[in-house]
C-alpha cells in the first residue's frame, strides 16, 4: 500500500511541474484573441431579421446573435460617417478630437495624428492589422489607413456617393491598395462587399500564429446601393434587401473561414453600424439612377434617422460573438457605444491604455457576466452642438429638430429653445414628452448638458425658463 501511495505522490509531483511552465507561457502571442470588427455603413436599427425586419432575411447574423450577444441600446459615436469612425477608432467623442462633421473628397488633413488609433495600439502589441473598406478619415498622404496603424488596406477613402453626379469634385473615387490608387476607375461597386470580404479571408489564412485585427468597414448600404449579380433581385426587400442579404452572406463566409482554420474559439467578432439609415435625402441624390427614395433603411420602431439625435440616428444593431467567452443567446439593453469597443479590446488584448483619457468604457463585464452598463451619461452631438443626454432610462434633448441635415439651423444662443424629456424604457419611440411632469429630471440633465458642453467646447442653445441657480 505504501508503494502505491509513493507512486501516486511522485506522479502528482511530476505532473505539477509542467503545468507551472504552461501557466508561465500562457500569454504568448498565439493566445491573444483575434479581433474581427465589421462596420456597416448607414445600416438601420431595424434592418436585420434578428432586430425585427419582416422581409429582409439575415440568417448568418441571426446565427451570430444566437451564438453570442445582441445589444439593443448600442450607440454610434455620431449620427454621420466621419465622426462615427473617428469615435470608434479612438474611443473618444468626435468633438473632443476635432472631428464633429464629415470630410469631403476635397478635404485636406484628417484624423489628428495626436490621437492613437486602435490599429496603432494593437500593432504595437504584436498584432497584424488590416483595413478593407471605406476609410473616411483622411484622403491625402499622411492620413491614409497605412499611416494610422494598418499594415495593409484595400478600399475607398470616403463615401461612395462622393463623386459626380452626386458631388461636384475633381478628385475621383478611386479604389486604393495601401497608399496608392489602383487602375480601377470608376470603382465597380457591385463587387465591393464580396471583394472586401475575400481580402479579409485571405488575411486570416495568412496570419498563421500571429494575432490579427481586421477592420472591415463596408461601403454598403450607404447610398447609392449596389448588389452583386449573385444577389441582385433575390431578396423580398427590394434592392436594399439585396444589399443587406449580401452583407449577411459575407459575414457567414468569415465565420466559416474562422472555423475552417481553427481560429473560431479565439476570435472576437463584432458586427455593428456607423449610424442610422439615410432617410431625408438631399435633392442631389435623385439626379440619376440608381437612387430611389426607398433605397434607405429602417429604424424599426425608433424615431428619427441618420444625422438626427433621435434614437433612430444614433442607436444601431450590435452583435458580438466569442465562443466560450461570451455566453450565447443573450439579449441585453444596457447602454453601450462604439467608443466602448476601443477600451474593451485594449483590455482583452492586454494592450496599454492611451495617455489621453477615453470616453469609451470597458464593457467586457456587460458582455461576459451580465453586469450593468458602466455609463452614467451618454451624450448626443449634432456636429458641434450638444443636442441630448441620456441617463439610464431618461433622455433630455433639444426640440424641435430641423429636418435638413445638410445645413441645419444651429440654435446656439439667439433664440431660447424647448427641451423634451423621454423615458426610453417606457417610451423607446420618443413619442411622449414628459418634461412638464418631471422638472427635477429636466433640471439635473440640463445641468449635465451644460457641464459637458463646457468640457468639450460644444455649442449649446439657450434653454427656455432656465433656472439661474443652475447657470
Amino acid at each position: 500500500m505504501k508503494y502505491q501511495l509513493l507512486s501516486i505522490c511522485l506522479l502528482l509531483l511530476v505532473s505539477c511541474q509542467p503545468s507551472a511552465e504552461v501557466d508561465q507561457a500562457s500569454t504568448t502571442k498565439s493566445e491573444k484573441p483575434n479581433i474581427l470588427l465589421i462596420f456597416a455603413d448607414d445600416l438601420g436599427y431595424g434592418d436585420l431579421s434578428c432586430y425585427g425586419h419582416p422581409t429582409i432575411h439575415t440568417p448568418r447574423l441571426d446565427q451570430m446573435a444566437q451564438e453570442g450577444i445582441k445589444l439593443t441600446s448600442f450607440y454610434a459615436a455620431a449620427p454621420v460617417c466621419t465622426p462615427s469612425r473617428a469615435g470608434l477608432l479612438t474611443g473618444r467623442y468626435p468633438l473632443r478630437i476635432g472631428m464633429p462633421g464629415n470630410l469631403g473628397p476635397d478635404s485636406e488633413g484628417g484624423l489628428s495624428k495626436q490621437e492613437r488609433t486602435l490599429a496603432e495600439a494593437l500593432k504595437g502589441n504584436g498584432y497584424r492589422t488590416a483595413a478593407f473598406g471605406k476609410w473616411h478619415l483622411g484622403a491625402v498622404p499622411g492620413y491614409f489607413p497605412t499611416d494610422r496603424g494598418f499594415d495593409t488596406y484595400l478600399g475607398i477613402l470616403y463615401s461612395n456617393d462622393m463623386m459626380p453626379p452626386w458631388v461636384n469634385t475633381e478628385r475621383p473615387l478611386h479604389l486604393y491598395r495601401d497608399d496608392q490608387p489602383t487602375e480601377e476607375y470608376p470603382v465597380d461597386q457591385t463587387t465591393l462587399t464580396k471583394r472586401y470580404t475575400q481580402e479579409a479571408i485571405d488575411f486570416i489564412k495568412a496570419s498563421g500564429d500571429d494575432p490579427f485585427f481586421i477592420y472591415l468597414p463596408h461601403a454598403m448600404p450607404h447610398l447609392p446601393i449596389y448588389a452583386s449579380e449573385e444577389f441582385a433581385g433575390k431578396s423580398q426587400g427590394g434592392r436594399y434587401g439585396d444589399v443587406i442579404e449580401e452583407i449577411d452572406h459575407n459575414v457567414g463566409r468569415l465565420l466559416d473561414v474562422l472555423e475552417e482554420v481553427g481560429k473560431e474559439d479565439n476570435t472576437l467578432v463584432i458586427f455593428t453600424s456607423d449610424n442610422g439609415p439615410w432617410r431625408n435625402l438631399p435633392p442631389r441624390m435623385f439626379n440619376s439612377e440608381p437612387v430611389e427614395k426607398w433605397h434607405g433603411g429602417t429604424t424599426g420602431p425608433l424615431r428619427g434617422a441618420k444625422a438626427t439625435t433621435y434614437e433612430g440616428g444614433y442607436r444601431v444593431p450590435c452583435i458580438i460573438r466569442w465562443p466560450g467567452q461570451i455566453p450565447a443567446q443573450q439579449v441585453r439593453a444596457e447602454v453601450a457605444t462604439t467608443m466602448d469597443l476601443h477600451a474593451t479590446i485594449l483590455q482583452l488584448t492586454g494592450t496599454d491604455q492611451p495617455e489621453r483619457a477615453l470616453d469609451g468604457k470597458d464593457i467586457w463585464p456587460v458582455l461576459s457576466s451580465g453586469a450593468a452598463s458602466p455609463h452614467e451619461y451618454y451624450h448626443y452631438f449634432r456636429r458641434k452642438r450638444l443636442d441630448a443626454v441620456r441617463d439610464k432610462d431618461w433622455k433630455l434633448r433639444v426640440a424641435p429638430e430641423a429636418d435638413n441635415w445638410i445645413s441645419p439651423e444651429m440654435q446656439t444662443g439667439d433664440e431660447p429653445v424647448q427641451l423634451e424629456l423621454f423615458n426610453l424604457k417606457n417610451d423607446p419611440f420618443e413619442q411622449f414628452d414628459v418634461a412638464a411632469e418631471h422638472p427635477d429630471v429636466v433640471q439635473r440633465l440640463r445641468a449635465e448638458m451644460k457641464r459637458m458642453a463646457e468640457e468639450l467646447g460644444a455649442d449649446l442653445p439657450v434653454f427656455k425658463d432656465l433656472d439661474e441657480t443652475t447657470d
